[in-house]
């Protein structure tokens, strides 16, 4: 069982923080990125901001029912709340019943793939993936996660992003107010839950390098997807991965 004062006040990130201010940020040398800036201490302060005003669509209750029901498997408990409050409250006991961080993201690792047929992820991987070096799949996932991720994370839209040879792509996805990070108003499950095993997921099982950032300040994410073809790096991961999952 880790510490609980690990998943509430993990260590701070010293890195200089990226912020994207603009629908359309200027980014180089990355893939499918959540941008963001951190914390001084590791949980959020209620009052720093005000709920997201995403009204929930007709799909919305179905795609959190099986989210949650994947993830009830997976913890071997369920909360009694329901809805929404309820899949923080078992998102939250799964940041507990892991040894170790490490254990923690690769649970969240398995609950993403279970919510796929196995076949679609291989065939998304072995012919959508390649085609355009990958831009294809970057356009693909970014508009996806637009139409039917909105239930999970709020209010998003699909932006431009330019690219290093100076072109630009509609694969980037912004979110103006992570209603998970907003409601758990805990780094280490934002990071153990969400960006760490969302990012190992899209590489390994679609073939997407992913790097997601949030920003602990205005809870906003700034998502874009590259191309493999692109030479890609991760900001913040050499600190998390040190810090929040190497133990």
């Amino acid at each position: 069982m880790k510490p609980l004062a690990l998943l509430l006040h993990p260590p701070t990130i010293s890195s200089a923080p990226l912020r994207f201010n603009s629908s359309k940020s200027h980014l180089r040398n990355r893939p499918f990125i959540l941008s963001c800036s951190a914390l001084q201490s590791g949980s959020i302060k209620d009052g720093t901001s005000s709920k997201s005003e995403y009204k929930p669509g007709i799909l919305d209750d179905f795609f959190l029912n099986v989210f949650r029901s994947k993830m009830v498997q997976e913890v071997g408990w369920d909360s009694e709340k329901p809805g929404y409050g309820g899949l923080i409250e078992v998102a939250s006991r799964l940041t507990m019943t892991g040894r170790t961080n490490s254990e923690t993201i690769e649970a969240s690792v398995r609950i993403l793939t279970a919510l796929f047929p196995p076949l679609l992820l291989k065939l998304y991987r072995i012919l959508v993936s390649p085609i355009a070096g990958g831009k294809v799949a970057a356009i693909m996932v970014a508009r996806v996660t637009a139409l039917t991720c909105q239930w999970l994370m709020g209010t998003c839209t699909v932006n431009s992003i330019e690219l290093p040879d100076g072109s630009s792509c509609q694969s980037g996805v912004f979110v103006e107010k992570c209603k998970y990070l907003e409601e758990s108003k805990c780094i280490g499950i934002c990071i153990n839950t969400c960006k760490l095993p969302t990012q190992s997921f899209f590489k390994d099982q679609m073939g997407i390098p992913l790097l997601m950032e949030p920003n602990f300040n205005d809870y906003s994410c700034q998502k874009t997807a590259f191309s493999k073809s692109l030479a890609w790096r991760y900001v913040l991961m050499p600190q998390e991965e040190e810090k929040f999952q190497g133990r």
